[in-house]
Parts: C-alpha cells; structure tokens; sequence
C-alpha cells in the first residue's frame, strides 16, 4: 500500500517554523512584510489573495494588499510595482496571476526586484536556479522538493521523469532534482512513449493540467509520485477536484501525494518562506528557515 503524502500537515509544520524564526527577527526589530496584488476581479484569484493574506498574518508577518481595478494600465500597474521594490517594508512582492490580457505577464513580472521577488519568476531568479547559485525558488517545485524529501533519503542516481515543461513547475522541479544528481527526464505534450517514459522513473512528477493522464500501470512499484495537477472536473453530477495522476491506482507506489492536500498547500507556505528568506537577504542576515528540517 502507497503511503500518502500528507501535504496540509507538512505545510503546517513549515509555517510552524516561519513563524518561529518571524518572532526571533522581530525581536530584533524586523517585521518581513509580504506585498500582494491583485488586478481586476478574478474569483479564484480573490480566494488565493484571501488565503495568502490570512496566512500571511498569521505567521506574525506584515500584509500588504493592493487591488487595483482590471482597467489599469500596463504602465500604471509597472509604476505600482516600481514603487513597491522602493518601499523598505516590503520584503516580498507577488503579483497574482493571470493579469488582465491587454498587460504583459512577464514584462510585470521582470519589472520585481529579484531581491523580493518571492514567486522566483524573474529571470536573475531562474538563472541563479539553474546555475545552483542560489536566488529565491518557485514555490510550487521547492513545495514539491520537500515532499519528496519526506519518502527518498538519497537522491543521487535516481531516475526523474517530469511530465509537463512550464517555467512555473516543470522546469524548476527538473532543475532541483538536478541538483540532487538525478537522472532527469523532461516529458511534454510532444513526447513519444509517454507511458513507457514514465514507468522506468523512480520519481514521476506531474503538472501536465490534464485530469487523470497517469495511469497506475504507468508506475512502476516502488516509485514516488508527486501529482501537482488541481483539475476541476463533475463526476456524478457535482464538481470535484482530482489530479493528474490516477491516486486509486497507485497501491504499488512507494509512497503518493493526494489531490487535494498534498502540493496545493505547500505553496503558500512556501510563499512565507520564501518573503522570510527575502527579508533576511536583503539585510544581509545569515540563516533562514531550513524547509528540508519540516519533512
């Protein structure tokens, strides 16, 4: 029987931790400050704007939330931003997506002082991951990497299989388990072979968006499954929410996240991590909350 990655509860811990280390650092004087906006009036926006500034608050750091109607600017909301890197009491800066379509998403986002950047889009960001020369890391991938750390002990050799190449997930969770001297395959809508691509992985993570792709004799016993994949879809006449990966069928598994409850809610709380490590950063104060200690 596959061991279920419990995600809430490992969320939890890490905030746990974040809240802790806020607490030391404001008894020094410093409150990390996380800056959220929010353009126009998205409903599954608002819910993760609302979730983010909650736990924000609760884990004793300063919240700062700014929603600005979907007729501004690109020029306007590139101002907004500017003024946000100059405000000292921001540490982090994240700006929720998708924009408006007449604003460039990535020219917004390359506009984010790397040094708050905190959903680790900017391109300083991406390359200092490739490069394994630090920089703050995509939630999401750094979400899914302390996870895994909860079922393999030892990485080096392993063989990955990624399915999905987007520069949100599929792309820096490569570049991490790299890190980790996998052996690394990334997989995408193009590749040919797919089931049988899958089935000599170790480790299989999946963020492809399509409910269901992973079937469970496309896993091979033994293996950890990281399903990344928030599909909505009706069954039986009411909506619910599955993965990418087919969970029942996985019992062979070494061990497999659930969906809902296991890469959703490490994201915010690597969000906090990540605005903690910011804060410090920019100091110029050694240390910050070890993620891999929570798993």
């Amino acid at each position: 029987m596959a061991a279920i990655i419990d995600g809430r509860a490992i969320a939890a811990k890490l905030r746990g931790r974040v809240a802790e280390e806020v607490v030391s650092l404001a008894a020094e004087g410093i409150v990390p400050g996380l800056a959220v906006v929010l353009v126009g009036d998205d409903p599954a926006s608002q819910v993760y704007v609302r979730s983010k500034v909650t736990q924000t608050l609760e884990a004793g750091m300063r919240s700062f939330e700014h929603r600005l109607p979907a007729s501004t600017s690109q020029e306007e909301l590139l101002g907004f931003v500017a003024a946000l890197n100059d405000d000292d009491a921001v540490d982090g800066i994240l700006v929720q997506l998708p924009l408006p379509q007449h604003i460039d998403s990535d020219l917004v986002l390359d506009a984010i002082d790397p040094l708050k950047d905190v959903d680790g889009f900017h391109p300083v960001n991406v390359g200092r991951l490739s490069t394994g020369t630090g920089g703050l890391i995509p939630c999401t991938p750094l979400g899914c990497m302390i996870l895994l750390d909860t079922a393999i002990d030892h990485y080096r050799g392993l063989k990955a299989v990624v399915i999905g190449k987007s520069n949100i997930v599929g792309k820096p969770v490569a570049m991490l388990l790299l890190e980790r001297e996998c052996t690394v395959t990334v997989t995408h809508i193009a590749t040919r072979n797919l089931p049988d691509t899958v089935r000599s992985a170790d480790i299989v993570v999946v963020a492809a968006g399509s409910p269901g792709l992973v079937r469970g004799d496309w896993v091979k016993p033994g293996a950890v499954v990281i399903d990344v994949g928030i599909n909505r879809v009706e069954r039986d006449g009411r909506k619910v929410i599955i993965g990418d990966a087919v969970r029942e069928e996985m019992d062979h598994a070494a061990a497999v996240t659930p969906v809902p409850g296991g890469v959703g809610p490490m994201t915010i709380a690597c969000l906090l991590s990540n605005t903690l490590r910011a804060a410090r950063r920019r100091r110029g104060l050694p240390g910050a909350v070890r993620e891999a200690a929570v798993a």
